[in-house]
């Protein structure tokens, strides 16, 4: 359980890069790139949910019940249990979808990993991975999100966050190396 393997590590070994499985990693909370409805679904948010089991759908539900009848909103981060999981919380946060045809939302990609990093630290979460969020099916172009990814991490781990341990998994190692191709963490190691 909790295979993985680390390809590059920066920030003072605070955030790794690795190829993985997002439902194996053994960390404190690890954050799904759900939809809207927060129903489970295709990707990692259909993984997440049959691998954790019902205790996270009936947690989605009732969230979407008492906060977010109409969904959650791009860019917003909740906290479920993490049911049968290696990680005792799930983070579910809804990724930009890109229009063919137009920019990239930059800004909205940041709010999932600023949210869900400031989600973690209210929770007293110190360790924390993320899938590439919007990369699959919602289409941001990989080498577009790298450098938005980063430069929010950065900048988090700046301002004095208590989470320490940072995971950017991706289930092919092709997909890890695009994005250490184009990121842009100011330090290795």
């Amino acid at each position: 359980m909790g295979q993985f393997k680390t390809l590059a590590s920066f920030l003072s070994g605070k955030v790794h890069i690795v190829r993985g499985d997002i439902t194996e990693q053994d960390v404190d909370v690890i954050v799904n790139a759900a939809n809207s409805a927060l129903l489970g679904g295709g990707g990692v948010d259909g993984a997440i949910h049959a691998k954790g089991g019902p205790k996270i759908l009936g947690a989605c539900r009732e969230i979407r019940r008492t906060r977010f009848p109409h969904g959650l909103p791009t860019g917003e981060a909740v906290l479920t249990s993490g049911g049968k999981l290696p990680a005792r919380h799930v983070i579910h946060t809804v990724g930009p979808i890109v229009v063919i045809g137009q920019e990239p939302n930059a800004a909205m990609l940041a709010a999932c990993y600023r949210n869900s990093l400031a989600l973690a630290a209210d929770q007293g979460l110190r360790s924390i991975a993320f899938p590439a969020i919007s990369t699959g099916a919602y289409g941001y172009p990989p080498e577009h999100a790298a450098p938005v990814v980063s430069e929010t991490i950065e900048s988090v781990l700046a301002s004095g966050t208590p989470v320490d341990h940072i995971r950017l998994v991706f289930f092919s190692e092709a997909d890890a190396r695009t994005f250490l191709k184009h990121q842009t963490f100011t330090t290795t190691g």
